[in-house]
C-alpha cells in the first residue's frame, strides 16, 4: 500500500483506542494517515496521541480559520485515497445515512468522492434498533463499505454484535480496497434477481415479495473481483450497483430473453425469485370482482396459469453453458434436501439454499443464511450480511473457475 493516503475519522465510543493501533499499522505500511477527531473522539483518545502516530495535524473544527486556509473540508475529504470511519457510531451513520452535515467529520463525509469504509461500534441494542438497521441498509445500497461489528463483550457488559472490528481486520478490509484483488478479470458473469410480475390484467399481476437485495450484492462483489457483470433485475427498489451493466425486465419470459442475449459468460447465478406461473389469457382491462353477476362482487372467478420457462433449467443446459451455473432454493422447510434435489432437477452446479419463512426475516431483509450444495457435500455459512454473502460466493466461483475447486 506503499504510496496511498487515509483520512481516518475518529467517532465517540470507546473503540476509539483501536484507531490508534490502526494508524501505527497503517504507517508501518508506509500509508499516509490524516485523521479528523471528532468532540466526542476526543473524550477517548487527545489529538496530541493521534498527530503523534500521524505525524500530521490532527483535524477537529469545522468553522476552523486556519484550518480552512490551510486545507478546506471540500480539499481535506478527496484528498486522500480512502475515508476510514473508526468508530463508526450509530450517530455518524445516521448523520451520513439521511446527508447531514454539522460538523467537520459529516460534512467531509458529504463532500468526498472517494470509497468510504466504516467500521461500526456501539451497544448491541443500538447496532440492532431498527432505525440503526435502516440505516445501515440506506449506507450500503448508497456504497458505503462495512467491516465488522463483531460479536462479543462489550464496556458496558453486554454480549453480541457491536465490538468494533480489531485493527487487523480493518487493515485487512482496507488494503482489499485500495489493493484490490481482482481474480475474476476477464471474466463474464451473469445475475438474476428479485422477482419477476405476471400480469393478470392492466393493473394486477403475480409476484412475491423477493427484494433483490442478495442477487444485488452478488452482482456487486462479482464486478468488483473484475468481472464483467450483467445483472437482470426484475422491479426492485435498488440502486444499480457500481460498475455492473443493469438490465431491467417484469416478467419471467423477458428475464429469460435478458439472460440469453447475455450469453456466452463464465458463470451465471440465478438470485432471482421468478414466478413458477402466469396468466394463460391476460386481460385487456381490468378485471371487476362483480364480473359475471349482478354486482354484489360475491362471484368467484377462475384465472388459468401457464407454467412460466424454468431460466435455471435453460442456463443449464444451453449451448453455450456458462462453466458455473448457481441456483438458489428458498424454502420454508427441510433447507438442503430441498436443494440438493433441486440441483440434480436442475442440472446446475451449485445451489445456495436460504430459509425464506417468515420467521427468518430474509425476504426484504439485510442478512441471510444460506447453505452452498455442491457435488462435493454442503457448506453450512452462518448468518451474514447480504454483500457479504456475495463476497464469500464470488471466493469461491474464483477458486472454481481457476481449477482449485469442483
Amino acid at each position: 500500500m506503499h504510496g496511498k493516503s487515509v483520512l481516518l475519522i475518529i467517532g465517540g465510543g470507546i473503540g476509539a483506542y483501536k484507531s490508534l493501533e490502526l494508524i501505527r499499522r497503517l504507517r508501518e505500511r508506509e500509508v499516509q494517515v490524516r485523521a479528523i477527531l471528532t468532540r466526542a473522539g476526543a473524550e477517548f483518545v487527545t489529538p496530541l496521541s493521534v498527530s503523534a502516530l500521524t505525524a500530521q495535524k490532527t483535524w477537529q473544527e469545522l468553522f476552523s480559520l486556519t484550518d480552512e486556509a490551510e486545507m478546506g473540508h471540500i480539499q481535506l475529504s478527496r484528498s486522500a485515497d480512502l475515508l476510514v470511519v473508526a468508530p463508526a457510531t450509530a450517530d455518524l451513520m445516521a448523520k451520513l445515512a439521511q446527508g447531514h452535515a454539522n460538523d467537520l467529520a459529516s460534512t467531509v463525509l458529504l463532500a468526498t468522492d472517494k470509497p468510504v469504509l466504516m467500521a461500526p461500534a456501539m451497544n448491541v441494542r443500538m447496532w440492532t434498533h431498527a432505525a440503526t438497521q435502516r440505516n445501515l441498509a440506506r449506507l450500503e445500497s448508497d456504497g458505503i463499505l462495512f467491516v465488522g461489528p463483531d460479536e462479543g463483550e462489550m464496556a458496558c457488559g453486554e454480549f453480541g454484535p457491536g465490538r468494533m472490528a480489531e485493527p487487523a481486520r480493518i487493515l485487512e478490509a482496507i488494503e482489499a480496497i485500495l489493493v484490490p484483488a481482482r481474480p475474476l478479470a476477464g471474466r463474464k458473469a451473469l445475475v438474476t434477481a428479485g422477482p419477476t410480475r405476471e400480469p393478470l390484467d392492466p393493473v394486477r399481476y403475480l409476484s412475491n415479495h423477493s427484494s433483490g437485495k442478495q442477487g444485488y450484492a452478488i452482482a456487486r462483489a462479482l464486478a468488483e473481483a473484475g468481472a464483467e457483470t450483467t445483472l437482470v433485475s426484475g422491479p426492485v427498489e435498488l440502486a444499480p450497483p457500481p460498475g455492473v451493466r443493469l438490465v431491467k425486465v417484469e416478467t419471467a419470459c423477458e428475464m429469460l430473453a435478458a439472460c440469453e442475449s447475455a450469453l456466452p459468460v463464465d458463470v451465471a447465478v440465478c438470485a432471482a425469485a421468478v414466478a413458477d406461473w402466469r396468466a394463460e389469457k391476460i386481460s385487456d382491462r381490468k378485471l371487476k370482482k362483480g364480473d359475471g353477476d349482478k354486482g354484489d362482487g360475491d362471484a368467484g372467478r377462475t384465472i388459468s396459469l401457464a407454467p412460466n420457462p424454468d431460466i435455471l433449467v435453460t442456463i443449464a443446459h444451453a449451448d453455450m453453458r456458462p462453466a458455473l451455473v448457481i441456483g438458489f432454493a428458498a424454502e420454508t422447510e427441510n433447507l438442503v434436501a430441498q436443494g440438493q434435489d433441486k440441483r440434480a432437477r436442475k442440472g446446475c452446479d451449485w445451489i445456495l439454499a436460504n430459509d425464506v419463512s417468515a420467521a427468518s426475516g430474509v425476504l426484504g431483509g439485510d442478512r441471510n443464511r444460506v447453505h452452498l450444495i455442491s457435488a462435493s457435500g454442503v457448506e453450512d455459512w452462518p448468518l451474514l450480511e447480504k454483500m457479504e454473502v456475495g463476497r464469500r460466493l464470488v471466493l469461491r466461483i474464483a477458486a472454481a473457475l481457476h481449477g482449485s475447486s469442483e
